[in-house]
């Protein structure tokens, strides 16, 4: 009599003690649109051709040792993944992602509108077991990737761009970004990269990532691809936006009031004439022929002259009249010559 089989037990508990960190890899994960969409005779048949198209994808892009040496592969039945060596990331974003664009337009035309295969791809880099294990490559790297290729921005890529010339649609994470783009060894300048953010609907997941499209054909910034409340279809960096916040901002402009009289800010022709009458007794009078008027400065035949209201019967100290400075043609009866 055989003895009962042993119930499996963890091995392994989180923190408490140190453990190596697995090898770090490059995962690629792809999935094509609207797979259930098709009849399921026909799904066999898509699994079956997807990895053979990227075989082939990376052949033209002579790198075939990527796929050749691919790590822990497997098919999910609508795409496939797979771990690499990290080094060769910056090749796989560039030009593996075109050529296999080109690929898969040519694939489309031939198909005959049969079978249109359409990609989404996922790439993120991490430490994952790699020791020849039939459970290697699992991990959060693996998890996040498979969350990227199912998220929000890079489904909306394909649903907006035409069938016709968009074929895949890539999303980095920003690790990937940071390591292999925004460091200068991609060929490709970050500003083909845009910056979304990147969610799950019904999964806790969002984090920062990047949408590389070989061939757009349409608003890459398009509020449904960036995500919701984007204004103007434009999506803000959290630290540009801050940046812009801590700008100085611009005041108003003041405002002046002049009760019984004018104020003039700019150039100003011919006369002006204000005439202030307060209980039958005229209080201010000013006539102009100057051309320039700023505030309480006259410029030509400068007047100003002294509102006063209320009682003034009792002792006035010091000049209460109009001081006049400077050439004052009205003292000496001449006219003054126009400057």
């Amino acid at each position: 009599m055989s003895e009962p089989a042993q119930v499996p037990s963890a091995t392994v508990r989180p923190h408490t003690r140190s453990h190596s960190l697995p090898p770090y890899r490059g995962i690629l994960a792809v999935d094509a649109k609207d797979f259930t969409g098709y009849p399921a005779i026909q799904h066999g048949e898509i699994s079956r051709v997807i990895p053979q198209l990227l075989q082939t994808s990376f052949s033209r892009a002579r790198l075939p040792e990527v796929w050749e040496e691919r790590r822990f592969p497997d098919s999910t039945g609508d795409g496939y993944v797979f771990g690499f060596e990290p080094s060769s990331m910056p090749f796989v974003i560039h030009p593996w992602l075109s050529t296999l664009q080109e690929l898969l337009t040519e694939f489309n035309v031939n198909s005959m509108g049969t079978v249109r295969i359409r990609l989404r791809a996922s790439l993120h880099i991490g430490p994952l077991p790699d020791s020849g294990d039939d459970f290697d490559g699992n991990g959060t790297p693996r998890n996040d990737t498979h969350r990227l290729l199912d998220s929000v921005p890079v489904k909306a890529v394909l649903a907006t761009q035409s069938e016709n010339v968009t074929q895949v649609a890539a999303i980095l994470s920003d690790r990937c970004y940071q390591d292999a783009v925004a460091s200068g060894y991609t060929g490709r300048h970050p500003d083909y990269f845009i910056e979304v953010p990147a969610s799950v609907e019904g999964k806790r997941f969002e984090q920062r990532a990047w949408l590389y499209v070989p061939a757009p054909s349409g608003n890459l910034h398009d509020p449904r691809i960036l995500g919701e409340g984007v204004a103007g279809g434009s999506h803000e960096p959290e630290d540009h936006r801050a940046e812009r916040e801590a700008l100085p901002q611009r005041t108003a402009a003041p405002s002046f009031r002049a009760d019984r009289g004018i104020v003039n800010g700019g150039h100003v022709e011919g006369g002006q004439t204000v005439n202030n009458v307060e209980g039958g007794q005229t209080v201010n009078h000013v006539e102009d022929g100057g051309r320039y008027i700023g505030g309480d400065h006259v410029g030509g035949d400068s007047i100003g002259g002294d509102y006063v209201g209320g009682n003034k019967a009792g002792t006035v100290h010091g000049n209460q009249g109009d001081t006049v400075h400077g050439d004052k043609s009205t003292a000496t009866g001449r006219p003054r010559e126009d400057r």
